[in-house]
């Protein structure tokens, strides 16, 4: 009869350990100031999408509107990528970037 056979092991090469750091990098999502939205608009996004507290929100709030931006998220690529797209069904201008730490 037909006996069991079992798969030969497959070597896989290792990722340079250069790549894995850079995989594992932080991204950033950062909401920037625009003319249309009002500012209690922007802390409301703040605090309905993330979670924040009022405080928080508004300090962000503030941050976009007086330094032009803010990093309001960090954290994995595809989770960042996922707060830009929000933002942007929110109608807030944001941004994905690498974060510098």
């Amino acid at each position: 009869m037909g006996g069991v056979t079992t798969p030969a092991p497959v070597e896989t090469e290792q990722p340079e350990s250069d790549l894995v750091i850079q995989l594992e990098d932080p991204w950033v999502t950062i909401v920037w100031n625009d003319p249309v939205n009002l500012m209690s608009y922007v802390a409301f996004v703040f605090r309905t999408y993330f979670g924040y507290t009022e405080e928080k929100a508004h300090q962000l709030m503030l941050a976009v509107h007086e330094e032009g931006r803010a990093v309001v998220s960090s954290g994995r690529r595809e989770e960042q990528e996922r707060h830009v797209q929000a933002m942007h069904e929110y109608g807030l201008w944001a941004t994905l970037e690498r974060s510098d730490v």
